[in-house]
């Protein structure tokens, strides 16, 4: 960072890091990322952990309700996607290359 936040940039990113403050809700978010096409279906999710259904509801939407992941719903199946712009705001907060 060349200088400090501003009390805008501030609010606009609390909320992000706190999502992603939570073990669960950081791997999920990478998980995501890194899946094949930049999504990931719930059903393949639940698989990741040791962690019931409804938990891992919870988790991702907290983190849709962020602003962190994108959802869709085909059929019965929801799929996540990585927000990457929301992420490269993340990002430059903590010295990445976004």
């Amino acid at each position: 960072m060349r200088e400090p936040l501003s009390a805008d940039q501030a609010e606009r990113l609390a909320p992000l890091l706190k999502a992603l403050a939570d073990p669960v809700r950081l791997r999920l978010v990478s998980i995501v990322a890194a899946s094949e096409g930049g999504e990931a279906c719930v059903c393949d999710l639940n698989d990741a952990f040791d962690l019931s259904q409804p938990t891992i509801s919870h988790h991702l939407k907290v983190l849709h309700e962020a602003g962190l992941l994108d959802r869709t719903k085909r059929g019965v199946w929801v799929y996540y996607a990585v927000r990457r712009e929301v992420l490269a705001d993340v990002a430059a907060l903590i010295g990445g290359n976004a």
